[in-house]
């Protein structure tokens, strides 16, 4: 337990330190601060598109890229190697990403209020799609990273980042795009975190079953896929 929570420490402060820390926090606040100020739309909107976007940035691009760069460098076999063991690795990695959310969470909406917004909570909602979130984009994260050379990892996974940034309603709104595309769309798990935040802190309203569906079958299948391909070197 004392090597597990030393490496879930160590995991957290490479999350939150240079480069990953401007993708983890600066670019969300950047964003929300931008989007708030010039009014382009409701806050009731931008807020919990932005949360949803941060957990998705932490859960997949930042795990994606570190561990990715960790397994080239060999230094992913050799801590697998001691004492630790690979499965409290991988859970110190996946524990990192849950404290660095909670923080993401707690910052955000702390701007938000501070720039007008006025939340209207379904914490039981709330906190179901966050974790369904996290399960779902660290099994992508992980899928990423065991499968392709860093270099690859890191185009994808920010080219990852920001195409579903643009198409999930995180950051602008997809309701005015071809109805068929839009249901397209509704089926990514980046769409359906995103809603579920709209409602369960914007609206505090029932999160729809279809949504929930979305979530749970991909936090079934990209950990299921990210286990059955992970390579350690």
């Amino acid at each position: 337990m004392k090597a597990f929570l030393a490496q879930t420490k160590t995991e957290i402060s490479l999350i939150l330190n240079g480069e990953s820390i401007l993708l983890a926090v600066g670019i969300p606040i950047i964003l929300l601060v931008g989007l708030s100020i010039f009014h382009l739309f409701p806050i009731s909107f931008v807020v919990p598109g932005i949360i949803s976007l941060a957990l998705m940035s932490t859960a997949m691009t930042n795990l994606a890229i570190l561990t990715s760069f960790e397994r080239s460098y060999g230094f992913l076999k050799r801590l697998g190697a001691t004492p630790l063991g690979r499965p409290s690795l991988l859970g110190a990695k996946t524990l990192s990403v849950v404290v660095v959310e909670i923080i993401q969470i707690i910052v955000i909406m702390a701007i938000g209020i501070a720039l007008g917004w006025n939340p209207h909570i379904d914490p039981i909602s709330a906190i179901l799609a966050t974790l369904l979130s996290i399960i779902a984009f660290t099994g992508l994260g992980f899928l990423l990273a065991g499968t392709m050379s860093q270099y690859l990892v890191l185009s994808i996974a920010n080219g990852l980042y920001v195409i579903l940034a643009l198409l999930s309603d995180m950051v602008f709104p997809i309701k005015s795009l071809p109805s068929l595309f839009r249901n397209i769309l509704s089926f990514l798990p980046s769409t359906a975190l995103a809603n579920a935040f709209h409602d369960s802190l914007s609206y505090g309203r029932s999160v729809p079953s279809s949504i929930w569906l979305i979530l749970i079958v991909w936090a079934i299948i990209l950990p299921f896929l990210a286990a059955k391909t992970f390579k350690w070197e």
